[in-house]
Parts: C-alpha cells; structure tokens; sequence
C-alpha cells in the first residue's frame, strides 16, 4: 500500500490506519491567493485557520489538487475532494489488488472502527441510526419506501424540492394511491416564518408526512427544528433532504428532531464520489419498514442497502472526516458565509444583478449565491465562463427564475469571486 506497508497497516488497526494512511494535510508555504497549489505531503498536519480571512486559508487550499489556474465554484452540483481522499481510494483500491483478503478485513474495520462513530459524532447521531448509502438520492428512496403509508395517506412537500426529493412520493402515489401535495414556498424566501405558515395552512387530517430540504437547490435555509417539531405535534413524520447542509455547518440531527434526514457525502463534507447516509431516528423505527428485509425489527431495523459496496470508497471517507475535523465545521461555516457575502457585495455593484438567494443568515444557506444578471442566459453562461475565465459555475432555472447558482468551499478565494465578477460582466449585452 502506498505510503504504508502490509505490517504496519495492520498493526495500526483500523483507528490507527485512518490516521497512518488516511489523513493529515499538507501545510505548504502559503502561496498567492488565487494561485494553484501543488499537491501537498500527506504526513503533515492540517494548520487550522483562525479567522475567515487568516493566511492559514492558503494550507487548506494546498491541500487540493485543482489544476492551475482553473477556479471550482460548484460545489453544490460535485464536492471536490482534498487530493488525500483521492489517494485514499487508490490506496485502497491498490491494497485489494494486492492482497485481498487481509485487505478487504482492514477496510472494514476501519469503516466500523473510524467512519460510522466518526459519522456519528460528527452529525449528532447514534451509530445505529446511521446506514451508509450512495447518495442522498438513494438515501430518499430507500427512506420514502420504508414509510408505513396506506392509500389516501397524504405526503406534502414543498415547490422547491430536489427532483429526488419528489420523485420517491410520486413513485408511491403511483404504485400504493398516496396523495401527494406540494405547498409553495416564495424564491427570494424573505422570511423562515413562510415556510412554517405554508406546511400550518396545507396540513390536514390524512397527513402522515411531511418532506422538506435543509438547504434547497436554490440555497434557501429551511427552519428545520421548528418544521420537525410541527410534525411532531400533530403526530407527523418529517423527512429531511440535507444533501445541500451535511459539511457546510455544524448539524445535530438530535437536536433538530426529525425522524428520517438524507445526505450525500460528495458534497460539501467532500467525501469521494458515491458515498452518502441514511438517518432514521431511533424512536421512529416502528413506523418505517426495511426495503430489504421481511424479518426486520426496530432493534435491527436493515436499513443498510446490502451485498458488496464500494469498501475502499466508503474507507476513503476517514479522510475527509479528519480533514472536516482538522478545519472544524464552525470554520467551515464562517469562511463560506464569508465568501458568499463578498460575491454578494460585489454583485450589488453590478448593474442588472439580482440575487435570488436569502440575503440573510436565517434564510440562507452559507455557501451558495444565486442571482440574475438582465439579459444573460444562464445555461449557456456556464461554458462560456468556463471557456472564457476556467471558472466553473452552474445555472439555476427553476422557480421561475433564469439565474445563475455560484457555489464556493473552504478552497475557494477572493482573488477568484474577483475574475468571476471580472467574466460575469463581460456577458451583459453591450
């Protein structure tokens, strides 16, 4: 294994693995703010910056592997892993093709052993409430399917779901005769009080869900705690799409009290491509089935998809968490809220600019802006920025609005918001 012999990787056992082979980050000579770092030694720790702006920002950024001169602002479509997780996987993958059996035992220990009670205490969970998934779009199916509904049973979600958010309820009406009801939340949300008087005025006496994001695709925070305990007063389950909130801010699923929360884990926790979670509340479990299991019981509830799973991705993700724990998640938070708020400032100096996203921290999100530019077309903006400034933003054509979504991490600097607004106005007409 790369970096790591056969005896000391199983000497070190699965917790001291994740350390050995899976983590530290590289802490390089700061560079230039919107420079591209090379690929930083694996063995170093992490410097954790102090302050949004501290100059410690640049050893995070170093510990990415972006080409040079290319500027990654879509982070809510595909995380970018750190260049350690990446090679993580490859580790992983190359200790399998050597000697399989020994191996394969590690990995799974170092899942057992680091990543779920990592998980767990990261997201304010109990191990056993966790099951580790694809996706969050494999997460909401496998959740929407457990849920013990019977015709006439009705789910209301709101306008701005995720298509994988409403596609699991769809699927139910149309094989089980649920009824299925969205209620319509404004783009801009103004106020966290709109969404909680549109689930008040469309619940009725047949509700047995309601289903809801954390963060929408449009960067709307939603007043998880508050919608949660609504449903908990009326005898509701609620079910949270988290995929836009898992690693953008600290989260105690605990505490927020609902009974069923998915997220991917390729996002903003920057795990390795297909990994993601299933959360059911320990206390819901006699009202949501298994989809795998007829012998299930709340005790051992199956909700895990089973068979053989991708071990060395899944592994991989002990070192996004110890890079996530490096940072802090506090940290994490303010220097997104910091870097949004900058591209927000500057778009308030351009003409024709229209921000669709909250302009608050209750209804906001910490990481992604969305906003229109008059006259610009958003999906063909996309290439063109990409083409033009090797910047890569995303669109945003929903909820009637032609906008453009810009999504920044911890990797991402003023120096780059600059030469995006610098590309942005060279769209506008003439």
């Amino acid at each position: 294994m790369a970096g790591l012999s056969r005896r000391a990787f199983v000497g070190a056992g699965a917790t001291g693995a994740a350390g050995a082979w899976l983590t530290g980050c590289g802490q390089n000579t700061p560079r230039p703010d919107d420079s591209t770092p090379a690929v930083p030694p694996d063995d170093v720790p992490l410097a954790r910056p102090d302050g949004v702006d501290d100059p410690a920002w640049a050893h995070v950024r170093a510990a990415f592997d972006l080409e040079a001169g290319t500027a990654y602002m879509n982070n809510a479509g595909l995380g970018m892993p750190p260049g350690r997780v990446a090679r993580a996987v490859a580790d992983g993958y190359r200790a399998i093709s050597r000697e399989p059996r020994w191996a394969t035992g590690e990995l799974r220990e170092l899942v057992a052993g680091r990543v779920r009670p990592g998980l767990a205490a990261f997201l304010g969970a109990d191990e056993d409430e966790l099951s580790l998934t694809r996706n969050a779009t494999e997460a909401l199916h496998l959740s929407a399917a457990g849920f013990d509904l019977r015709p006439g049973d009705e789910v209301v979600f709101t306008t701005q779901e995720h298509p994988a958010g409403r596609r699991p309820w769809q699927l139910r009406a149309a094989r089980d005769g649920i009824v299925t009801r969205e209620v319509f939340v404004p783009s801009p949300l103004l106020r966290a009080d709109d969404v909680i008087e549109a689930f008040e005025a469309a619940l009725t006496p047949r509700t047995r869900v309601i289903a809801f994001c954390h963060v929408t695709r449009g960067g709307h925070l939603y007043p998880v705690r508050r919608l949660a305990a609504l449903a908990r007063d009326r005898d509701i389950l609620s079910h949270v799409d988290g995929a836009q909130a898992v690693g953008m801010f600290p989260l105690d699923l605990h505490d927020l009290g609902c009974d069923t929360y998915s997220a991917s884990l390729h996002k903003w926790f920057l795990g390795p491509t297909g990994t993601g979670f299933l959360y059911v509340r320990a206390g819901a479990r006699d009202r949501i089935r298994s989809a795998f299991a007829h012998d299930a019981t709340p005790e051992n509830p199956a909700f895990e998809p089973p068979g053989t799973n991708d071990l060395p991705v899944r592994a991989a993700l002990a070192a996004s968490l110890a890079f996530m724990e490096q940072i802090g998640i506090d940290r994490v938070e303010a220097r997104t809220r910091f870097l949004s708020d900058y591209l927000k400032e500057r778009l308030a100096g351009m003409s024709g600019a229209r921000l669709v996203s909250g302009s608050t921290p209750e209804t906001s999100g910490p990481a992604s802006t969305i906003f229109e530019l008059e006259g610009v077309d958003a999906v063909a903006s996309v290439p063109v920025i990409a083409e033009r400034a090797s910047i890569h933003i995303d669109e945003h054509r929903r909820d009637g609005h032609e906008a453009i979504r810009v999504s920044t991490h911890v990797y991402n600097t003023t120096a780059e918001i600059d030469r995006l607004v610098e590309a942005l106005a060279g769209l506008r007409p003439a």
